[in-house]
Parts: structure tokens; sequence; C-alpha cells
């Protein structure tokens, strides 16, 4: 099997898995097992990914903080 028929499997589900799958990619371009423009891809992907779970856990942090606020009141 040629690698461009290679399936990659990546979690994406948590910050570490995002920086895990980044040094995975990193070692793949390194050793020219994955073309440039699908790492780049991949890369953008996970970029976008972390920035939806930091904006979760902004949202839920603000939320903890108004419920914590209201039952101060």
């Amino acid at each position: 099997m040629n690698n461009e028929n290679k399936k990659i499997r990546l979690r994406l589900s948590t910050p570490s898995d995002i920086r895990k799958t980044l040094a995975k990619i990193t070692n793949m371009i390194a050793n020219n097992e994955i073309d440039t423009k699908k790492a780049n891809t991949i890369i953008y992907s996970c970029n976008s990914i972390l920035n939806s779970i930091r904006v979760d856990d902004q949202e839920k942090r603000i939320a903890e903080l108004e419920e914590y606020i209201n039952d101060k009141r």
C-alpha cells in the first residue's frame, strides 16, 4: 500500500490530542510520508478545532462565573 492510500487516524477531541497530532504531522512531513498540501489542511483543521475548544471553555467559564455572581446576590 502506498502512502497516498494509507489512512491516517487522528484524535482531535482535546488540546492534548491536537498537540500530539501536530507533532505526528510534523514528523510525517520531515519523513516525506505526507504531502505538504494535505499536512497544511490537517494543521488548519487542528487550529480551527482548537479555537472551537477554547471558545467552548470560555463560554463554560463565563456561565460558571455568572452563576456564582447570581448566587451571591
